[in-house]
């Protein structure tokens, strides 16, 4: 039996609905699977959202050993990529947009590593001031995410763009992305001519001072900022750059599950005035 919702990033059951038949069917044989699934991506949630390690799931949980291991077999399966593109369908279709995307948005963030990230997949980004990794992620026009590649943070934009980019054309029917300056040059004609893809530079309003939203380029940037919303996003305390890119496909499940079973646009927080304590 399940346990009893308790946590914020539990799943609701029209949540559960979505996801459960997406996950892989039990493995035939040996011993059947002792803990309710939705348990154990509830447990994974609660990582992703708060941001502990897995060592301090909550004893309500499966034991963290079981967590893991579920969270690495269905990396292997492929799991999420599947659970993310049949998701994004669905808020496409509700959005009244075609299943699959044509145009996406490329950008990039740097975010500081713990100690938990070896010198191997690490860099530092002169630009930014940050030692760490890079996180590159293309999106649709909507902001929902079609793939994410992470790499040292020393990495330029231009060259882990071309491994992002590539990911987006092997998996996305997506031909035309929007990039920001810093991908200008070399990769303009690189999409061109290797990927047939055509990328265009959206650059800012001459004479423009401080901050302004910028068409286009805004969607992925509010995207990169819902994903840092997850605490486990915060800095990359992953060992592996695969695991990082894990951790931030589940945030976008999350989201994406969030967005479908709310049922009306997001409410912003209240502000609340010394007469509302007083009250």
């Amino acid at each position: 039996m399940s346990r009893q919702r308790r946590y914020p990033s539990d799943l609701t059951d029209a949540q559960w609905a979505l996801v459960e038949p997406l996950l892989p069917p039990p493995r035939t044989g040996g011993r059947p699977e002792k803990h309710p699934r939705r348990d154990v991506v509830n447990a994974i949630l609660y990582v992703v959202r708060t941001g502990c390690s897995w060592r301090q799931l909550p004893v309500d949980f499966p034991p963290w050993q079981t967590v893991y291991w579920y969270f690495i077999r269905w990396e292997e399966e492929h799991v999420t990529e599947r659970i993310l593109v049949a998701l994004r369908r669905r808020v496409r279709a509700a959005q009244g947009r075609a299943a699959e995307p044509t145009a996406g948005i490329i950008d990039s963030q740097s975010v500081k590593g713990a100690d938990t990230v070896g010198q191997d997949t690490r860099g530092y980004d002169a630009g930014k001031k940050v030692n760490g990794r890079k996180r590159f992620i293309v999106t649709d026009t909507l902001g929902l995410l079609l793939v994410v590649c992470v790499m040292a943070a020393s990495v330029q934009d231009r060259d882990g763009a071309k491994t992002t980019l590539l990911s987006a054309y092997l998996l996305t029917p997506v031909r035309f992305v929007y990039a920001d300056a810093g991908f200008a040059g070399t990769l303009v004609d690189w999409c061109q001519r290797i990927l047939r893809t055509t990328l265009e530079i959206v650059r800012k309003a001459p004479g423009q001072k401080g901050f302004a939203v910028i068409a286009r380029r805004w969607v992925v940037e509010r995207s990169l900022a819902w994903l840092t919303g997850h605490r486990r996003l915060a800095r990359d305390y992953e060992r592996h750059p695969a695991t990082s890119e894990a951790m931030i496909r589940w945030a976008a499940i999350n989201g994406m599950l969030r967005r479908l079973t709310r049922g009306r646009p997001a409410r912003r927080q209240r502000a609340w005035t010394l007469d509302n304590l007083k009250a």
